[in-house]
């Protein structure tokens, strides 16, 4: 399972559609992370200043079209998806916990 972090509104916005991020067509991929510390921090990296829920969509590999590659990135290896992710492959969302400063501290169902 990968996970991917995405502001709630992002996520719905078109809800027949695949996601497709902004940076699916700047980078060619769509960023995950391998595990909940991994996305954790990139919520913390990334997300910290968005207002509003912020998501962790639980992805199954196996259902997706697009090519998963493990590159490096500051030494540690994240899952990119090169192409965008069907809805079907969705298995789970979770929410990203955050403290009043916007840090995350977890996920729940």
């Amino acid at each position: 399972m990968l996970l991917h972090v995405v502001p709630a509104a992002a996520w719905s916005a078109d809800p027949g559609l695949p996601y497709a991020p902004a940076s699916l067509a700047a980078e060619g991929f769509v960023h995950c992370s391998a595990d909940e510390v991994a996305a954790l921090a990139v919520a913390d990296a990334r997300y910290r200043e968005v207002a509003g829920p912020l998501l962790a969509l639980v992805i199954d590999e196996s259902r997706l079209a697009g090519e998963v590659r493990w590159e490096e990135s500051r030494g540690t290896l994240f899952p990119h998806v090169y192409g965008p992710i069907e809805r079907e492959a969705v298995v789970d969302v979770l929410e990203v916990r955050r403290d009043a400063d916007g840090r995350a501290r977890g996920m729940a169902s």
